[in-house]
């Protein structure tokens, strides 16, 4: 940790220790003078005023003891060792009484007299006002802790640069050749200058989680060795109005004094969504994302600074920060491809030991649709596996089990599971592998188990094998039969239905509704999209009513269809689900010869 980073913590916890100081003393201080206020105050020792006189004049009073200014006094009486308490309307007033009680001969009476503490002459009504007091301290506390330094983390490009560079990414080969330019332009802007060329003051990465949109962004500045200036949408968000708008002043402030520099934003969506006309949180959110908008339209010709930002759900973003000007391109980082994964598995594999018949383009053939990051947490897992099974290196075995782990959670053995719900999870399993088998687009079988994995009591694994960018309706319908292959086998097997197949419902009925709403699959409402309200707007209500028969259309339809293929294969079913009470887990070519 730098120096600059150490001032900065050193600066917080001093005002985190003043804060819980200043709460403390004003706390003993309110608690002291409530005490004083209320001492004493037991019911069975008081003595009301008019039969304190009463005393007095009979001659009953032995000792008076009373403080100048407080309207509370201590009274002796006689033939009682306790003293009790009375409170006198003026005590000048009571004095005059008492003397002249003296002087009229009841001179058996002792007055002593004290002289008022610094502390009780604190008037009642300052008393009154301390918890104003105190709210208003604590406010001010925390608008300077609010306040404190700016947030964001700095790579100053000397001492303290990242050292990313683009050879440390894999699978992003176009996204690092549309980006090289950025970084030639950091190095030497005045050969871009002195052509007229204009750099893009914005450059969006958009895409899945893990597929390595921060890791490009520490590329650029370490290849360009420029500062970059790192800050997630988050940390603008505050709970009081115009600090966000603020940091954002802040944040440009200190990159025009690093100029030339790089200035990140991670998950922009948090502060760069639709702008509303709503108050409260959405107006503060409005007032920073204006904020952001006006400091990138104020860049100079001499500011050489690059806005890097990242989200993965680019539809939330407000349409200003799209426009040429602002954020003017736009590149996607998808998950990598086949030859993509096998050199991300490289660069994580560099430190690993596999056995002689493990090999990297076995791994990334299996694992179509991961990101970098899953693809490093499955090396990482198949490492642990290794080493609780004690093997010399990591196996294929270990790989399958890591897989496992990340695509399905945790192998639970330890979990008591009934019969019943055993037979239940059996016919469930066997119903997906089935119907799977009959259809034509859904990938090859991998593996059935029905021991519990994560919150599942079973699964159905297929190989992913084949990198797919487009999916037909034809696969997006046989993909519905056989999610709810499951929930078909229950029924027809048990003659009843479980909760068991609430994920295979949800995930189903999103896809439906994707292929009515998003990609125009419906044949009565035709290639219209209608994911967004607005246009939902146009077509008026009827539309919603025609889009949930249309979603409902589908799923009845791909319901019968897994129907049908369960009742011509009963026998199957029957085969495949007894054997998965036997064995708990069958393998591909295991379910091949039970179903031949």
């Amino acid at each position: 940790m730098d120096k600059k980073e150490n001032k900065k913590n050193n600066k917080k916890q001093l005002y985190a220790l003043l804060t819980i100081a200043t709460l403390l003393i004003i706390t003993v201080f309110v608690f002291a003078i409530y005490m004083l206020e209320t001492k004493n105050k037991d019911d069975d020792t008081q003595i009301s005023y008019t039969e304190l006189i009463k005393q007095i004049n009979e001659g009953a009073v032995e000792k008076i003891e009373m403080t100048v200014g407080s309207t509370s006094i201590k009274v002796k009486l006689k033939n009682q060792e306790e003293e009790k308490k009375a409170i006198v309307p003026s005590t000048q007033a009571f004095i005059e009484l008492v003397q002249k009680k003296v002087e009229d001969g009841n001179d058996e009476i002792e007055l002593k007299q004290y002289r008022q503490s610094a502390i009780s002459k604190i008037p009642t009504t300052l008393f009154s006002i301390l918890p104003t007091i105190m709210m208003v301290a604590l406010f001010v506390l925390i608008f300077k802790m609010q306040g404190l330094g700016d947030k964001g983390k700095i790579y100053d490009g000397q001492e303290n640069t990242t050292d990313i560079r683009f050879d440390d990414i894999a699978g992003l080969d176009e996204e690092k050749a549309e980006l090289i330019e950025i970084v030639d332009f950091l190095k030497e802007p005045k050969r871009f200058y002195d052509m007229g060329a204009k750099i893009p003051k914005g450059i969006l990465l958009y895409g899945k989680p893990g597929t390595g949109k921060t890791l490009i962004a520490k590329a650029i500045a370490g290849e360009a060795g420029v500062p970059f200036i790192s800050m997630s949408g988050s940390e603008f968000i505050e709970m009081f109005a115009g600090l966000g708008a603020s940091r954002v002043r802040k944040l440009f402030e200190r990159a025009r004094k690093l100029s030339p520099c790089i200035v990140f934003i991670d998950e922009i969506d948090a502060i760069g969504s639709r702008r509303t006309s709503q108050s409260g949180a959405e107006s503060e959110n409005n007032q920073t994302l204006n904020q952001l908008l006006v400091e990138m339209d104020g860049f100079e010709k001499n500011e050489t600074i690059i806005v890097l930002a990242a989200t993965n759900r680019p539809e939330m973003l407000d349409k200003a920060l799209l426009r040429p000007g602002r954020f003017d391109r736009q590149i996607t980082i998808a998950p990598p491809d086949v030859r993509g994964r096998e050199e991300i598995l490289k660069i994580h594999s560099k430190e690993k030991k596999f056995a002689e018949d493990v090999t990297l383009k076995s791994i990334a053939e299996d694992t179509a649709g991961f990101t970098g990051a899953e693809l490093a947490n499955i090396l990482n897992e198949s490492a642990i596996v290794a080493t609780i099974n004690k093997h010399e290196a990591i196996e294929q075995s270990d790989i399958e089990e890591a897989v496992k782990k990340v695509v399905v959670g945790l192998k639970k053995n330890s979990r008591v599971i009934s019969d019943k719900e055993k037979r239940l999870t059996a016919y469930h399993e066997a119903g997906h592998a089935i119907v799977g088998r009959c259809l034509d687009t859904v990938e090859d079988l991998k593996e059935i188990s029905i021991i519990p994995r994560g919150v599942a009591g079973g699964y159905t694994m297929y190989k992913t094998n084949e990198d797919k960018f487009y999916k037909s309706k034809t696969e997006m319908e046989e993909k519905l039969i056989g999610l709810l292959g499951g929930r078909v086998a229950e029924k027809l097997a048990l003659n009843d239905i479980s909760t068991g197949a609430r994920n295979d419902i949800q995930v189903a009925t999103q896809i439906a509704k994707d292929m009515v709403t998003v990609y125009g699959m419906s044949e009565a409402l035709g290639p219209i999209s209608l994911e967004d309200q607005e246009t939902l707007a146009v077509f008026g209500q009827d539309i919603e009513d025609v889009i949930g028969e249309e979603v409902k259309t589908l799923i009845d339809t791909a319901y019968k269809r897994a129907e049908q293929i369960l009742k011509n294969n009963i026998e199957k079913l029957e085969i495949v689900a007894n054997t998965l009470l036997e064995r708990e887990t069958i393998s591909a070519e295991e379910f091949e010869e039970i179903i031949k």
